[in-house]
C-alpha cells in the first residue's frame, strides 16, 4: 500500500502544489553557494569544518591524499556526476519533504542552480572562436593546445526565499534541518556559504521553470559602500539593463540579490556584497546576449561598480518548492525607482 514515503518531491510545486498570490514586496533569499565535494587540496578550494565526510561520519581533511574515503564518492572520475546527481534527486527531495514534527512551509521558493562547465562564465565568455593558424587552417597538433580550464569559486547554489527573516530561524531551526540537513550537507558539500538577502524582482517570470541562469557575483569597488553600490546597482545599474533591446529579448527573468546579514559566521559569504540571476530559455539565448551590441552597455556599468573577486557563470535550474504564482515585479523602494531620474 502507498504510503507518505512514496511521495515524490514534485508535490511542493505547480501543478501538483498549492501556491498563493505574491504581494510585491521584496522576499528575504538565502543564496547559499556551494562548493562540491571533492579531491582538491584544501590550498586550492577552502573546506568547511566537518564537511567532506567518510563512510565513517569523519571529515576527509586532506582529500587529495584520501579521495577514496569520501563517503559521496570515493571514484574521483564519477565525483562530479554523482555529487551532480546526489544534489538534485537526494539532497532536493530530502529538503523539501515534512518528516514528522516538521515543516518547510514558510519556504516560499527553493531552487537549484546547478554551474555548468560548458555554459559561458566570465573565465571564458563567449564568442568562442575556432583554433586556427595564421593561414586560417586548423592546427593539425591539437594536443599541444589545449587551453587550460579555469574553473569559478563555485558549482552552484541553492536559491532560497522567505516571507521575512525570522522565517528563516524558524526553518532552519528545527531539528529536522538542524540536525539532518545539515548532516546531509556535510556529505555532498566541501563549503556552503550562509549569507542573507533582499530580493528584488526586476523582470518577472511568466512560470518560473525558466531552464538556465546566468549567476553573477558581485564584489563592489574599492572605493564605493556596500550601501552606495547596492543603491547604484539597484538604480542606474538596474534602469540600464532593463532599457536595452536585448534584454527584452532574451532575458526571461531578472532579481537582484542585496547582502544584508548572515545566519552564522560566513567569510566567504560575507564578502559578497549582492548577486544578480538573469534567466533565459536556452544556453545559446545566454550567449547571443553577452555578444550583443546592448551588452557591451551593461558590462561598462560594471566595469565601474566591480572589484576583485566578482565572477559569473551559467547554471541549469531546477524547481524544488514554488509557493509563489504568478511572480510579481517587486514594488521597489523609493530611491531605486527615482534615481534614474536624478
Amino acid at each position: 500500500m502507498p504510503t507518505d514515503f512514496d511521495r515524490g518531491d514534485n508535490q511542493h510545486r505547480p501543478p501538483l502544489g498549492a501556491t498563493h498570490a505574491p504581494t510585491g514586496k521584496p522576499l528575504i533569499v538565502t543564496p547559499t553557494f556551494v562548493s562540491r565535494v571533492h579531491a582538491t587540496p584544501r590550498g586550492e578550494r577552502p573546506q568547511d569544518s566537518g564537511a567532506s565526510k567518510s563512510r565513517h561520519g569523519h571529515e576527509v581533511h586532506f582529500p587529495n591524499w584520501r579521495p577514496h574515503a569520501l563517503a559521496l564518492e570515493g571514484e574521483p572520475n564519477l565525483a562530479f556526476e554523482h555529487w551532480d546527481e546526489y544534489w538534485r534527486k537526494v539532497h532536493g527531495p530530502k529538503f523539501a519533504w515534512d518528516e514528522p514534527g516538521s515543516s518547510s512551509a514558510a519556504v516560499l521558493r527553493y531552487d537549484q542552480v546547478h554551474r555548468i562547465a560548458s555554459g559561458p562564465s566570465s573565465f571564458f565568455p563567449p564568442p568562442y572562436r575556432a583554433m586556427v593558424t595564421d593561414e586560417g587552417k586548423l592546427p593539425d597538433d591539437p594536443e599541444k593546445r589545449v587551453p587550460p580550464y579555469e574553473r569559478p569559486r563555485w558549482d552552484g547554489f541553492a536559491y532560497i526565499a522567505y516571507a521575512d527573516e525570522g522565517d528563516i530561524e524558524r526553518t532552519l531551526g528545527q531539528e529536522k534541518f538542524d540536525k539532518r540537513i545539515v548532516a546531509d550537507e556535510q556529505v555532498a558539500f566541501r563549503m556552503v556559504t550562509r549569507e542573507i538577502t533582499r530580493e528584488y524582482i526586476l523582470v518577472p517570470s511568466e512560470r518560473h521553470r525558466d531552464p538556465v541562469s546566468l549567476v553573477m557575483i558581485h564584489m563592489r569597488a574599492p572605493h564605493l559602500s556596500r550601501e552606495a553600490f547596492q543603491q547604484r546597482l539597484l538604480g542606474e545599474h538596474a534602469q540600464l539593463v532593463l532599457a536595452q533591446p536585448a534584454t527584452r529579448e532574451f532575458v526571461r527573468r531578472y532579481a537582484q540579490l542585496h547582502n544584508i546579514g548572515s545566519t552564522r559566521k560566513d567569510p566567504e559569504g560575507s564578502r559578497i556584497d549582492a548577486v544578480s540571476v538573469l534567466s533565459f530559455a536556452s544556453l545559446n539565448d545566454v550567449e547571443d546576449y553577452l555578444v550583443s551590441d546592448d551588452y557591451a552597455a551593461i558590462q561598462a556599468s560594471y566595469d565601474a561598480l566591480l572589484g576583485d573577486g566578482s565572477e559569473w557563470w551559467t547554471g541549469i535550474n531546477y524547481s524544488v518548492i514554488n509557493r509563489l504564482q504568478p511572480e510579481v515585479a517587486t514594488v521597489l523602494p523609493p530611491t531605486a525607482a527615482t534615481q534614474d531620474q536624478a
